[in-house]
């Protein structure tokens, strides 16, 4: 069971208010798209092809070693290069392997195209905000081939009004570059009708607040509960999300 799952959407400062949202900027891996079960599934294949069989423990390392290397690139000290060869580069030496990092990272990113895992929900959540004319737009930090692919595998591309991948935009989230640029992309934007829902308290949620939008943190399924995380409202399933923005109450 997901932490704290059933206890409902968890609002944060002013009094429990929730004011209307029209424009709904949505994270993607581990928001949407299951990033775990593609990572998974793309390494397996991707090491297979070099000899390898890789564990669970395997996995789970490196798993560490990637979420290392993207925090580095959410702080402003790698580039998105460093993170994405420099992270096989550290994961291959765990495995005493002598392949390139390089050539490992193109192979893994090509068969991440490939694994359009969707989150619990997602396609119910998405589908009730369409109906109910709300605007989405996909904001990811991921690869620009990946992300687009995984969406149009998934059918998830059709609900979406926008798809702003941080490599296209030339900035990452947390950064109120990447915002400002999305923010202009989109028709009519207005901050008091904007929020954003995503998993990662250090990019979605730090990124929403510090462009002045609000924020609905989807606490990880893989994670823990933080108290004292400084969302505005805190919610463990997409199942929690419709109610929330549609005004209705939750079951």
């Amino acid at each position: 069971m997901t932490p704290g799952a059933g206890r409902g959407a968890q609002h944060h400062g002013n009094g429990g208010a929730m004011r209307e949202f029209h424009f709904i900027l949505m994270d993607l891996d581990d928001t949407v798209l299951d990033f775990h079960k593609a990572e998974h599934e793309s390494l397996i294949k991707t090491l297979r092809e070099y000899g390898y069989e890789l564990t669970e423990e395997d996995v789970a390392r490196y798993s560490a070693i990637n979420a290392w290397h993207w925090k580095q690139l959410e702080l402003g000290v790698f580039t998105r290069e460093q993170v994405l060869v420099g992270r096989f580069a550290r994961f291959l030496l765990t495995l005493g392997s002598d392949a390139d990092a390089e050539a490992v990272c193109r192979r893994y990113e090509y068969g991440l195209r490939f694994e359009p895992h969707l989150m619990p929900g997602a396609k119910e959540c998405l589908t009730a905000l369409k109906a109910a004319g709300k605007q989405l737009y996909a904001v990811s930090n991921g690869s620009t081939a990946v992300q687009e692919s995984r969406l149009a595998l998934s059918g998830l591309d059709a609900y979406f009004d926008g798809v702003f991948v941080s490599e296209h935009m030339g900035a990452e989230k947390p950064t109120t570059a990447y915002f400002d640029k999305v923010f202009a992309a989109i028709p009519g934007f207005e901050k008091e009708r904007a929020c954003i829902v995503g998993d990662s308290l250090s990019s979605d949620i730090k990124g929403g607040r510090n462009a002045g939008i609000a924020t609905i943190w989807l606490r990880p399924y893989h994670g823990t509960h933080e108290a004292n995380a400084d969302v505005d409202v805190e919610i463990s399933s997409l199942s929690e999300l419709v109610p929330l923005l549609l005004g209705y109450p939750s079951k």
